[in-house]
């Protein structure tokens, strides 16, 4: 068994001052990655309104189907107009941890 993580730490627009115009762009986001049969949630930053961290777990049998699947998750994440990914912080876990 094979599992990974990747957390993205994302920059809101500027018209995301309260927590109501935060989850609006947030839920969208979290939407779209469960597409991809994946544990997703808001994971940090959670008291800011400008600032996002959003979790993705994965598991899998192959390593390469772990990776293959955080790279869709990655890409899906960068290509949204409306944030802005400061970073993607990745793990990976096999059977030797």
């Amino acid at each position: 068994m094979h599992t990974g993580t990747s957390v993205f730490d994302l920059l809101l627009p500027g018209d995301s001052r309260s927590l109501k115009e935060k989850r609006s762009y947030i839920r969208p986001i979290i939407a779209a990655l469960k597409k991809y049969e994946v544990a997703v949630a808001e994971v940090g930053a959670m008291e800011l309104h400008g600032r996002a961290e959003i979790g993705v777990a994965v598991v899998a049998a192959d390593p390469a189907h772990v990776n293959e699947v955080l790279d869709n998750c990655e890409r899906l994440v960068v290509g949204r107009p409306e944030v802005e990914v400061l970073s993607v912080k990745r793990r990976w876990y096999g059977d030797d941890d």
